[in-house]
């Protein structure tokens, strides 16, 4: 097979995590496998470098110095943990060296101007990845696997420039990695490619957002036709629901792209939408495995759509720190133009909508944004919406939680709601909100956050997801 292998921050957290992702790599070359790794930051990396750009447009250099110094031992560590051939650890020592005097000297640039540019700040984030990818590199070297590490930049990913999230230009991605990479596997080597880094038409570089390592793997997945992509992490895959909350949640064997792209949405531990979006436009099947557990095949995610009369729901899942925003006034009945302005003003403030309702009396609109924005969203629509004589009140419940099921087989199933509901109601649960697509993935609704743990565990066991 032509494997993607992706390894996440807790993957490659240390010089001893390293080195046993370097024996799984092993393990897969030697069964015969061509595999291209990506691979993360080293465990929280990227938000220390967070910190360290703020230190920076703090001035405090001598903070900036003790914060280079530090990371570099730790990643001098993890070479030394991780590369038992003395001339490779060199190599790799070398390269940790020169990139951390590199990032010293940005570092203390921003100091002085006191500027940090989201360009600027692209470039500083991709040092995570520009750090450990040599490490993996010498670590699989060291256990004779024929390699060559390259930043996302060197392997041909190509995007925009929106700098922070910038979208992969798949046309030019495709073309440009078969051609830097298909020469490589020829021969017999593993690349190792940094995860989160590209670079625009310019050669600038760029970073592709939280969750950016999944979608270098799917974008190599698709460029090389691969027939599979793993992205390796700390869960065994995908669970019916967070065992923190509900300790029977299992994981979930196989889940077709559209009911995985609903448990992304609604805050389920995997890959972010649009790296499953890549995946489902080449019919690339994707598995979710488990660094610490490899014997477990983890969860399947594919194309085909399979209905078990068994397994209606698959599982659910809690969004917590949201807001329940409800505009109200006679005047909104027959009236499509309020309505309308209501979802402008929220586009053009970039506003994250999670959830919308509106009443078939059409008396009031109802939606669902992260808290942390409340204030703001409060702030606009009062500002714009009173006042007239269309929209009398804008109320706001900051207590709430989202609860959502998903599984393709509640489609076209008559009774699934009123086992949700009924499941919800014996726990005497108030719902304040509720929404249902017509696809009938998904049903979501919005409860007291005080009410969303036991709203999970009820519904765990209605749909008997334990089993």
């Amino acid at each position: 097979m032509r494997l993607i292998m992706k390894f996440g921050g807790t993957s490659v957290a240390d010089g001893g995590r390293m080195k046993y992702v370097a024996g799984l790599v092993k393990d897969a070359v030697d069964a015969g496998n061509e595999v291209v790794v990506v691979v993360s930051a080293m465990g929280n990396i990227t938000d220390e470098l967070i910190v360290g750009c703020d230190l920076a447009m703090g001035g405090d250099q001598r903070a900036v110095a003790k914060f280079v110094e530090e990371s570099s031992r730790r990643h001098i560590a993890a070479s030394v943990e991780a590369v038992h051939l003395k001339k490779i650890q060199r190599r790799v020592d070398e390269s940790i060296k020169s990139t951390f005097l590199e990032l010293s000297k940005i570092l203390t640039g921003v100091a002085y101007l006191g500027e940090l540019t989201p360009r600027v700040k692209d470039y500083i984030l991709s040092f995570g990845e520009r750090l450990s990818a040599p490490i993996l590199w010498g670590a699989l070297v060291s256990r004779r696997v024929s390699s060559e590490w390259l930043t996302g930049k060197d392997a041909g990913i190509v995007t925009d420039s929106t700098f922070g999230e910038a979208h992969p230009l798949m046309n030019v991605c495709r073309y440009h990695v078969r051609e830097k990479l298909e020469p490589l596997l020829e021969r017999g080597a593993t690349p190792v490619v940094t995860g989160f880094i590209a670079a625009d038409q310019n050669g600038v570089v760029t970073t592709l957002g939280r969750g950016g390592s999944d979608v270098t793997a799917t974008i190599l997945g698709s460029a090389l036709r691969a027939d599979e992509i793993w992205l390796w992490s700390d869960v065994d895959g995908l669970m019916t629901a967070d065992p923190r909350i509900e300790p029977s949640a299992k994981p979930i064997c196989e889940l077709s792209y559209p009911e995985a792209m609903e448990m992304a949405y609604f805050g389920a531990k995997m890959m972010p939408p649009r790296a499953l979006e890549t995946a489902m436009q080449d019919n690339l099947p994707v598995r979710i495995r488990n660094t610490f557990n490899p014997k477990n095949p983890g969860t399947r995610i594919i194309g085909e759509q399979k209905i078990d009369p068994q397994a209606i729901v698959k599982a659910v899942s809690l969004i917590r720190k949201v807001a329940l925003v409800t505009v109200s006034g006679a005047s909104l009945v027959g009236t499509p133009r309020v309505v309308a302005k209501l979802f402008d003003i929220l586009g053009r403030n970039n506003f994250n909508v999670l959830m919308i309702t509106q009443g078939s009396s059409e008396a009031n609109v109802s939606f669902v944004v992260p808290r942390d924005s409340l204030d703001r969203t409060l702030n606009i629509l009062e500002t714009t919406l009173l006042g007239g004589d269309m929209v009398r009140e804008v109320n706001a419940e900051d207590d709430v939680c989202i609860v959502a099921l998903v599984g393709a087989g509640m489609r076209g199933i008559p009774g699934v709601a009123a086992r949700i509901f009924g499941a919800v109601a014996r726990e005497k649960i108030n719902v304040r909100m509720i929404g249902q697509g017509s696809s009938e993935l998904n049903v979501s609704f919005v409860v007291k956050e005080s009410d969303g743990e036991a709203a999970i565990r009820a519904l765990h066991r209605e749909f008997d997801l334990g089993r």
